[in-house]
């Protein structure tokens, strides 16, 4: 009988994760997402000034931890629909109720970071957005999906890392996952949310396959156990990776791996 080639069978990705990939591309790409964004512009405290092709003038009120913006309503600045006309406290992004201004068909978004204010720029016009062609990624790896634990830190702290913007901020820290992989032990420090932990992390695929660094949603142990899943198939991008505006903190120390992670988001594809 003729010999026959051994054949290998590729296990395919489970379908959450094909939805997964699906909802990012949808959700990076929609009309005011990240590739969206066109300008941050940062307020100086009690200035009163006009920002480049928006009406208005507009001031920071560091005190109050809000933006002051100032227009006719032939600026056609919208809140709520409404123009504004005359003097309009804006409450930034990490307010209880934050203030969303549009411009004609812009979305313009008050910011607020380390008490520092800005207003960011959202067109769905951008190049960034017409010229988007997906994200790239590796095919699911499932022995990229570890098991873990939680290390809580006894007292949370405050980390300095550097942003992509070339400034040195804060990043709370909240505990270490760690897990294991070819007999040897590593740790991530992680970020405490209400469904679990954020991760900035990177590993040896950055410059060559991928973008600088990457980030990870990690889901709450279980309750007890302080186990969980690291499943780096859904590596993702950082915002910075779709625009040049955002902020992204780079890794804090120690969460530069010495491994390659091949798997996940890498870069994000251009139309030629």
């Amino acid at each position: 009988m003729p010999e026959t080639e051994p054949t290998t069978t590729t296990r395919p990705a489970p379908a959450d994760w094909d939805q997964w990939a699906e909802k990012r591309d949808a959700s990076v790409s929609a009309e005011y997402g990240v590739l969206a964004l066109v300008a941050t512009h940062w307020l100086e405290d009690g200035a009163a000034t006009r920002i480049d092709g928006l009406p208005g003038v507009w001031a920071a009120d560091a005190d109050r931890g809000s933006i002051i913006v100032t227009a006719t309503s032939a600026d056609a600045l919208l809140v709520e629909g409404v123009p504004v006309d005359g003097v309009r406290l804006l409450d930034p992004d990490l307010a209880p109720d934050p203030t969303v201004v549009f411009h004609h068909g812009r979305k313009l978004v008050p910011i607020v970071r380390e008490g520092v204010l800005a207003v960011r720029v959202y067109d769905p016009e951008a190049e960034n957005r017409r010229s988007f062609a997906g994200i790239e990624r590796f095919s699911y790896d499932p022995a990229l999906v570890f098991e873990a634990r939680y290390e809580p830190y006894v007292h949370g702290h405050v980390e300095r890392v550097l942003n992509a913007d070339g400034r040195e901020r804060g990043l709370a820290l909240d505990g270490d996952l760690v897990f294991e992989h070819d007999g040897a032990e590593y740790r991530l420090a992680a970020t405490a949310g209400r469904d679990g932990f954020d991760v900035t992390f990177g590993d040896a695929t950055n410059g060559p396959d991928t973008f600088g660094f990457r980030q990870l949603a990690v889901p709450a142990p279980e309750p007890g156990s302080g186990s969980t899943r690291l499943d780096f198939n859904r590596a993702q991008l950082p915002p910075c990776a779709f625009s040049d505006h955002f902020i992204c903190p780079v890794p804090p120390v120690g969460n530069r791996l010495d491994l390659a992670v091949a798997a996940g988001e890498k870069r994000r594809a251009v139309r030629s």
